[in-house]
């Protein structure tokens, strides 16, 4: 049974989850068409991302809770379904409002699906497959993010930004069938006293969505008003009330005493300042590119291909070194190039020549990432006890999303305020209603004061990437202040 089935398996997981991906990286060149159709300001823009890796970010370990008591088959058809239903949600948003909440939806079905999807795997296959099978698993989905952004850019400019989102109904009901027909049932529901920790994944959502929103928030209304206050504080004190009820809660979603192992603390560390970057970067590049250089959604997808393709190539490579030397070497070494290359981005301005400015940095960047990602799941999965390699996993993947959202909130805060700051300095007669507009919009422009927006913006993104450079270089330092070496890392 298992020797027919497992093509089809594998198939459905990788598409479900294939999904999933595709839709972190998508949207990114398809911002500025959504400015253009919808009126979506800065903290809109972000917030069609934010919602999406909040949720995702969030709840992906409450899915994993969910697949193991009700059944891995059963929630990850219900993922597929409910983010089908809200992709469709979200190609017919007439405003930016309800594609935020549309975009939120798609987040929670993730949730379901890629916890389920690798359960599966597990599950299914034998273990002398399983590990061939979890790889194929990784190099297709992450082909899959590679081609987002191409992907992206050439639906906006054919079509629409709405068939970005309507190009998963076709995948999710293809998916659908498939899945039905090849996932094996689940196995009957055995008596357990586990329960899905509820108050833990509200506490998580809430306080982390508290500081998202205030930094959204904060380019339009200053650091001191309430709204933003609220927020921060409220937010704060939410994660610390998460933090003590996952320490006391019987069934936490979040066991903290995984992060007693060094390598997976450290591990952890590193991914969230190293996605901070990757997340940050290629946002406001992605931005720029279009809304300043002036190229179209396509070549802004593709301008960023080749960090996805040397990932994918040289990954397993670095893999195997890893696993031969120890995984600090790299883990050192890799963020510390992919910082380089985040400030060769420095000497981008808003003409932005694709040869000479923007292919070395994403290809010094891409290098340093092929180094670093695969000894990183590999150390922090590898510092625990098998039984609780699942949760390591799914830890690492929420650290991930996580950052990619707070990082997203916090580069456009400081892109703001050097935008509005560099127009005051250049248009110091500027009515001053004119700049609040402006620190809502930046890369946009001044209508009348093209030359000084553009030089503006170059400012804003040389900001936005030196907190890059220096989150990604952090995790560099902290991995080789923390890890030990060998090859047991």
């Amino acid at each position: 049974m298992i020797a027919v089935r497992t093509g089809p398996i594998l198939a459905a997981t990788i598409l479900g989850s294939a999904v999933v991906f595709i839709d972190s990286t998508v949207v990114n060149v398809a911002l500025p068409a959504l400015r253009s159709d919808l009126g979506a300001t800065l903290a809109e823009q972000q917030w069609v991302v934010e919602a999406y890796l909040l949720m995702l970010g969030s709840l992906v370990l409450v899915g994993g809770s969910l697949g193991d008591l009700y059944g891995r088959r059963r929630i990850f058809l219900l993922g597929l379904a409910g983010f089908g239903i809200a992709s469709a949600l979200c190609a017919v948003a007439p405003g930016a409002e309800l594609l935020i909440a549309a975009r939120g939806l798609q987040g929670i079905a993730g949730a379901l699906l890629v916890p389920s999807s690798l359960a599966i795997l597990t599950t299914t296959f034998p273990e002398d497959r399983r590990a061939v099978a979890v790889g194929t698993w990784t190099a297709w989905t992450s082909g899959m993010i590679a081609l987002g952004p191409p992907l992206g850019g050439l639906l906006v400019d054919v079509a629409s930004w709405r068939a970005v989102f309507a190009l998963n109904l076709p995948l999710i009901a293809a998916c659908l069938v498939l899945a039905a027909r090849a996932l094996p049932a689940d196995p009957p529901r055995a008596a357990t006293a586990r329960r899905i920790d509820g108050v833990g994944a509200g506490l998580c959502a809430l306080g982390l969505g508290g500081p998202v929103y205030a930094l959204t928030r904060e380019p339009a209304l200053g650091w001191g008003a309430p709204e933003v206050l609220a927020g921060l504080l409220g937010g704060f004190a939410l994660l610390a009330a998460f933090v003590l009820w996952e320490a006391r809660h019987r069934d936490p979603m979040l066991p903290l005493g995984v992060f007693r192992v060094r390598t997976v603390a450290v591990g952890n560390g590193a991914t969230l300042l190293l996605y901070a970057g990757l997340n940050a970067a290629t946002f406001l590049l992605a931005l720029f590119l279009q809304q300043v250089a002036g190229w179209d959604a396509l070549e802004a997808g593709l301008a960023l291909t080749p960090l996805s393709l040397l990932m994918i190539a040289l990954s397993r490579r670095f893999g195997a070194l890893s696993t031969r030397f120890g995984p600090r070497a790299l883990m050192g070494t890799g963020p510390l190039v992919a910082g380089c290359g985040l400030l060769l981005m420095l000497r981008i301005d808003e003409h932005a020549d694709y040869l000479t400015q923007v292919l070395p940095a994403v290809l010094v960047f891409g290098l340093g990432m092929a180094m670093t990602v695969a000894p990183l799941t590999a150390t922090v999965l590898t510092g625990t006890a098998s039984r609780h390699a699942g949760i390591a996993s799914g830890i690492n993947n929420a650290v991930a999303r996580i950052a990619g959202l707070l990082a997203i909130a916090g580069v456009g805060a400081v892109t703001a305020a050097a935008y509005a700051g560099e127009l005051q300095r250049r248009l110091p007669a500027v009515d001053s209603g004119a700049l609040v507009t402006a620190r809502r919009t930046p890369f946009v422009g001044l209508r009348g004061h093209e030359e000084a927006s553009a030089a503006a913006s170059t400012v804003a993104l040389h900001h936005g990437m030196a907190v890059a450079a220096v989150l990604t270089l952090a995790a560099g330092v902290l991995s080789l202040v923390g890890l030990r070496g060998g090859p047991t890392g």
